[in-house]
């Protein structure tokens, strides 16, 4: 009988522990991701365009941050899912890609499970999300505006990005993330623009709701943005 009741006690203990779901592939993060972005009332990323569901689809209002299309205004309309850290970044530093780049580590786990993370998948806008392609970030001052309002910079024929200042926190605690989860190589002179970025622009109350929002979906945070809270919370006791 005791054993029965332990074995009762052991089945409620399990049916009370949370359901993770994290994705298995890029396609199915991507279907988990457009909930995401509603349930948080997010903006595109870069450009901070509002964000309107149509049907199936996600749509950028351009109105709400006065985005103006460069090239593109057909996949500009449209939100698209950018990986924050390139998949060329991650993927070339596997073996799979020497056999046939994204294609060949496209049945590779690792690489499916780093093309999966939500931590690194933001919602913008289609024509950015080209744009950006799989170029480095850095600071171009001298680089113009070519978005309109959006307070991005892109020098093509360097291949560089910069991203509005909002952002560049967010973005070097994604690439720690990266780089702590996976093993991903930063350069060192990335990694010292980062640190920058970093502490220029600390994580903040979207940031921190994102984070909390993905960990109740795949069970795991990103440490670069829960452990600030969770120190300062130390701090005041």
């Amino acid at each position: 009988m005791l054993f029965g009741s332990r074995c009762g006690l052991l089945l409620c203990a399990l049916l009370a522990l949370p359901a993770y779901a994290e994705p298995s592939s890029f396609y199915a993060a991507k279907k988990l991701l457009p909930s995401l972005a509603l349930a948080l009332g997010q903006r595109s990323f870069y450009c901070a365009c509002t964000i309107k569901h149509n049907g199936k689809q996600l749509r950028a209002d351009w109105a709400s941050c006065g985005y103006t299309p460069r090239k593109n205004a057909q996949r500009a309309a449209r939100i698209e899912w950018e990986h924050v850290v390139p998949a060329w970044a991650f993927g070339h530093q596997l073996q799979c890609w020497q056999h046939g780049g994204r294609k060949a580590c496209s049945k590779d786990a690792r690489f499916r499970q780093m093309e999966a993370d939500l931590h690194n998948l933001v919602p913008a806008i289609g024509e950015v999300n080209g744009d950006r392609s799989n170029y480095s970030f850095a600071m171009l001052p001298s680089t113009p505006a070519q978005h309109g309002a959006c307070p991005i910079r892109i020098d093509f024929k360097a291949r560089r990005f910069q991203p509005p200042a909002n952002k560049r926190g967010d973005i070097a605690r994604i690439y720690f993330y990266m780089r702590d989860r996976y093993g991903l190589q930063i350069s060192r002179q990335q990694s010292q623009l980062f640190n920058a970025w970093a502490k220029q622009d600390p994580v903040d109350h979207a940031e921190r709701q994102r984070d909390a929002r993905i960990a109740a979906t795949i069970g795991r945070h990103n440490p670069h943005v829960a452990a600030p809270l969770n120190e300062q919370i130390a701090q005041q006791r």
